[in-house]
């Protein structure tokens, strides 16, 4: 099929990036890897399981439903299920290639004159001993679950971690009525209230969530961190501990917590993939826009948490932006984005920064790692392994993965990417891979047969 824009993701960014387009008279295909549009922070639970409040696990289900009913009533399209593996440029614009439904063995085009990038971001998730152990998940997948299927995974759980997804993610699964035993934050109040000023216009949102803690009896633990999972067959318990102002754990602040399960969480990190096959430049792990949400390659735009974690907010207001500008350029226009908009996206960006700077990860994690802690769970490789590896010289991830194998996975390094780097001393650098997912051969080999060969 054919279109004037092709919006990768059907998250916030992507859905106000369409909407805007549309509304100004492109022609906008939105895709999507999910069985219905929006993203992880409007993931619906499936028709089939009769949610009867599905209100009750959204924040903000009012924007929700303007974009829902706003998609619904207008000309764009939408793509679901469509694993999106590589985007490819052409003589008259893009190519889209992507894996159609579950089993991901169809490929499918889609020809667009333009592209926008809503890919969102991943859980980042730094290593600890007995994290592999059946029950300790993700603080994103304990609430994907919640959100898409309406099941818990347990029932006492520790959410542990850093950043602001934790807050949502244990009142939410105590409203489902799982007891949380603690929510486990390694950042201080004092080190938040640094940035007051930048996120002033967080106060309501925060003040909502510790009522949330305070009505279901959630215990806070600020300036704490897991220091170990323990269990033989699945998780029965958590050790934590006290940090200092150093990010050393306290030596005689251990105390035990029983639990069934640890939804654990560092952060977030943008996926760049699709951006870096198509040879869009890269701020640190993010992708570079101009104010437009325009990246350096002509035709491509960018926005939401791929360009930089900021969360719902500014992602919607970033989509907005971007679906103005694509606009604009295919009527030959001047850009024009709503001044609200762009002051918005302004005053967001400063509170994600200030977020970023705030709920940063213990500076002495590594400290904490026994050598049998396996660090890539894609090939077992130990974090023992890796020290080795450093031990003959390798200062970086590309060698220590060329020594160890640790990244050479089914997930390509993004689980183990930034623990790598941080046992290594360096910073995180992007991962420069040919496709954004495994493709069965048998979809490369089809996308340019040779002709004259019998």
């Amino acid at each position: 099929m054919r279109t004037d824009l092709a919006v990768i993701g059907a998250g916030p960014a992507g859905l106000a990036a369409a909407l805007a387009a549309s509304a100004r008279g492109v022609g906008a295909t939105l895709l999507d890897a999910a069985t219905q549009p929006g993203g992880q922070f409007y993931r619906q639970p499936a028709a089939g399981l009769g949610a009867g409040r599905p209100e009750a696990l959204h924040h903000r289900w009012r924007i929700w439903e303007r974009l829902r009913d706003g998609l619904a009533a207008g000309p764009a399209g939408v793509l679901t299920d469509h694993h999106v593996w590589c985007v490819e440029r052409t003589p008259d614009g893009f190519t889209v290639h992507s894996l159609l439904g579950p089993e991901q063995e169809e490929s499918v085009e889609v020809h667009a004159r333009t592209v926008l990038l809503a890919t969102g971001g991943y859980e980042q998730v730094l290593p600890f001993p007995g994290w592999t152990l059946p029950g300790v998940v993700t603080a994103g997948g304990a609430q994907a679950m919640l959100k898409g299927g309406l099941v818990v995974p347990g029932h006492r759980a520790v959410v542990a971690g850093t950043g602001p997804l934790l807050l949502p993610v244990a009142t939410g699964l105590a409203a489902a009525g799982v007891e949380v035993a603690a929510l486990v934050e390694s950042t201080g109040p004092r080190r938040l209230a640094r940035h007051a000023p930048a996120l002033a216009g967080k106060l309501a949102e925060g003040a909502g969530h510790a009522a949330g803690l305070l009505r279901h009896r959630i215990p806070v633990l600020t300036r704490h961190t897991v220091v170990r999972a323990h269990g033989e067959d699945r998780l029965t318990g958590v050790t934590v501990a006290a940090l200092d102002a150093d990010g050393h754990v306290r030596p005689g602040s251990e105390r035990h917590l029983p639990c069934d399960t640890l939804a654990a969480g560092h952060g977030m990190l943008p996926h760049t993939d699709l951006a870096e096959s198509l040879g869009c430049r890269l701020d640190g792990l993010a992708v570079a826009v101009d104010t437009e949400q325009r990246t350096d390659v002509p035709g491509v735009w960018a926005a939401g948490e791929a360009t930089g974690i900021g969360g719902a907010a500014l992602s919607l207001a970033e989509g907005h932006i971007a679906g103005c500008s694509v606009a604009a350029h295919l009527h030959g226009a001047a850009p024009g984005p709503a001044p609200a908009a762009l002051k918005a996206r302004a005053a967001l960006q400063r509170s994600a920064a200030a977020l970023e700077s705030a709920y940063a990860p213990p500076a002495h994690w590594p400290e904490q790692l026994t050598d049998d802690t396996v660090v890539c769970r894609c090939e077992e490789v130990t974090v023992g392994a890796v020290r080795e590896a450093l031990d003959l010289g390798a200062g970086d991830e590309r060698t220590v993965k060329l020594l160890t194998r640790a990244g050479m996975g089914w997930c390509q390094g993004r689980m183990c990417g930034t623990a790598i780097a941080g046992l290594a001393g360096c910073a995180p650098t992007p991962a420069k891979r040919p496709f954004a997912r495994p493709v069965p051969l048998g979809v490369l080999a089809r996308q340019h047969p040779q002709e004259g060969l019998s």
